[in-house]
């Protein structure tokens, strides 16, 4: 690479920065969803697997809370992210727009991509949107708000199950975190809530990632402010819960996302913080075939007092798991994995 004089003494030091000592023998693939854009932050990312291949979208604008953050959306297309275009916005009149949060791509099989996200001043006011495509996210359908009470997936993706019902893990940040579930058995037109899960004093767990296992098995990782990830699991199909419980790996209040693999395994992606108030950084990938015991597969950022955060992760049709993060606030950042290259070792 050549760099022009006027910038080499700033560009060196930052490229070294971003720079792993060496790449996980799984990761095949590392790249940004863009490179630039018409807003200085970025937060919140989501993936999804269409007819048409993959779809990301995040929230994006001057910060965090700006009434002008918008959802933003991009295709992989013949192996490259198309230009990100903002696709919902908060925007009520032509005097009052509030800042939209937390997007969340949900692919119905043989059907249409929805896009959930939220509309409000902050976490604990904010409510339900979503909007849908029949061409793979090219065009989109009129935004519609969900029904009281529904918030829809409030970080990480849906699940599926056999008989079409889509199991959604969300949570309610007015009055304390709170866990909770939300059912529907026609593809999105309707939603059942499941009771409230976890004590706010003692635990304050939002933003559940799900892990689809055998049959209507479903384990749900949590974020927490009691400084461990915490999980809870449910044997019908997402109807009944368990009292959630403190897994081994640490939670530095931030997010995670989790997915059930086809070999039976679940990967989780976190940040292996030991403690709150300590940063964002590392970000890992852990696997675990009983949903206790885990081992680290992949490092995906290292560098310290930097903030790589808000992972999703699917995987897809070739058996490959895709992940997209936040890059320090100002990039959406694409790593791919391949499975059958995983070599568990013990988190240290």
């Amino acid at each position: 690479m050549k760099l022009l004089p006027g910038i080499a003494a700033f560009a060196l030091p930052f490229l070294a920065a971003d720079l792993l000592a060496a790449p996980d023998p799984c990761e095949i693939q590392r790249e940004f969803i863009y490179n630039a854009a018409p807003y200085p932050s970025c937060h919140a990312s989501t993936l999804a697997e269409t007819p048409g291949g993959l779809v990301a979208s995040w929230f994006g604008g001057t910060h965090e809370k700006h009434p002008d953050v918008g959802i933003w959306f991009s295709r992989l297309q013949g192996g490259a992210w198309t230009t990100p275009v903002e696709v919902a916005d908060g925007v009520e009149s032509t005097s009052v727009r509030y800042p939209t949060w937390n997007p969340v791509l949900h692919q119905i099989p043989n059907g249409e991509l929805q896009l959930y996200y939220k509309v409000g001043p902050s976490p604990d006011t904010w409510w339900g949107m979503v909007k849908s495509s029949k061409d793979g996210g090219r065009t989109w359908s009129t935004a519609r708000r969900l029904p009281d009470g529904i918030l829809g997936p409030i970080k990480n993706h849906a699940v599926t199950l056999a008989d079409g019902t889509i199991v959604s893990g969300s949570s309610d940040e007015a009055g304390g975190w709170r866990l909770h579930f939300e059912i529907s058995k026609d593809q999105g037109t309707t939603w059942q809530k499941t009771p409230d899960l976890g004590d706010p004093r003692t635990m304050g767990l939002i933003q559940p990632g799900l892990s689809l296992l055998d049959g209507n098995r479903i384990l749900a990782y949590a974020r927490s402010r009691a400084g461990k990830i915490f999980v809870t699991s449910s044997t019908d199909g997402g109807r009944n819960w368990t009292q959630p419980e403190p897994t081994s790996l640490p939670n530095p209040n931030s997010g995670i996302d989790a997915v059930g693999l086809r070999d039976g395994r679940t990967l989780l992606v976190y940040n292996h913080v030991p403690a709150p108030g300590r940063g964002r950084s590392p970000l890992n990938v852990a696997v675990s075939r009983d949903g206790a015991k885990w081992e680290e597969v992949a490092l995906l950022e290292d560098e310290p007092k930097m903030e790589f955060s808000y992972p999703a992760v699917i995987q897809t049709s070739d058996g490959k798991v895709h992940i997209t993060y936040t890059w320090k606030r100002q990039r959406v950042r694409h790593v791919v994995l391949d499975p059958e290259r995983f070599r568990p070792r013990p988190i240290r």
